[in-house]
């Protein structure tokens, strides 16, 4: 497949080719099915009032977030480590490791966008996303670019990961710890201790989560108990308890409904993905040292 003749970017687009023949000979709709699988499981379990309220618009975030970043990983964590004594010999032959992840991470952003309309569209059809938008008045559509980064950020950790590896069993021994990580760091199921806090900021889960949250305006959405009181027709102002007011204080300033917040998160997410990309062929360049 290789040749020294041919530039980085001829080698890209053969690449890309062979990536989008092999979705199609090696049925690679079955990772679609499964994303449609996951989707409907998190739609039908997330509170009935997500959206709703602060405190199940923020759990119910999270289960999507943890669904997005389940989807990228399965996506390309074997991915190169299954070709690792192709790249080997192809290497050899003037293959540019750059190129061949290149061309993957584009294959990848591919399969992504239409695992996050699958996503989007499902959890839509379950739950009533928010009317206002924080940048583009369209909750839906931002909610979708979100999905996107958080599938693709993880599909490139992926890659990194089945850049490390040598072998497919040692990628999925490898990905159950990664998403313990993602949800226990992320600091949404237990709290951080604050010598760690640090760790949550490399987490994909925490900016995915501030995301959805942005979007959805959570802060400004009434706690389960006064939307309890509310739904009995009480409308008397109710005062919040010190834990409610704590959670509220504690990430006013994560959750914040601005185009710069968003976009903030957007960017990390998109710079994360490119840092794991760049880390990856750093990582891949070590194949001519296998032994086997």
């Amino acid at each position: 497949m290789s040749d020294k003749r041919i530039g980085r970017f001829g080698q890209i687009k053969i690449y890309v080719g062979k990536c989008f023949r092999s979705f199609i000979y090696e049925k690679g709709w079955i990772s679609l099915l499964t994303t449609v699988i996951v989707a409907v499981i998190l739609s039908w379990v997330i509170g009935d009032n997500t959206f709703k309220t602060f405190e199940d618009t923020r759990s119910g975030a999270f289960a999507m977030i943890c669904g997005c970043i389940w989807t990228g990983l399965f996506n390309s964590i074997q991915s190169i480590c299954r070709e690792r004594q192709i790249i080997k010999r192809e290497h050899r032959t003037g293959l540019h490791l750059s190129s061949y992840i290149t061309a993957h991470m584009i294959y990848e952003f591919v399969l992504c966008v239409a695992e996050s309309i699958i996503l989007t569209v499902i959890f839509a059809l379950f739950r009533n996303f928010p009317d206002n938008g924080v940048l583009f008045g369209w909750t839906a559509f931002e909610i979708f670019i979100s999905f996107t980064l958080v599938i693709f950020c993880a599909d490139t950790l992926g890659i990194l990961i089945s850049c490390i590896v040598k072998t497919q069993n040692a990628a999925m021994i490898v990905m159950p710890f990664v998403l313990i990580f993602q949800l226990v760091m992320a600091g949404m199921m237990f709290k951080i201790p604050s010598e760690a806090e640090y760790v949550k900021e490399l987490t994909i889960s925490k900016w995915g989560l501030n995301a959805v949250c942005s979007t959805s305006d959570v802060t400004k959405l009434p706690t389960s108990r006064e939307f309890a009181m509310q739904a009995e027709g009480n409308n008397t102002q109710i005062p919040l308890t010190q834990a409610e007011l704590k959670a509220m204080e504690e990430y006013k300033a994560d959750y914040k409904a601005t185009a710069k917040n968003l976009g903030n998160c957007w960017g990390v997410l998109a710079g994360y993905s490119m840092v794991y990309g760049f880390l990856g062929t750093l990582f891949l360049k070590l194949v001519d040292k296998d032994k086997r």
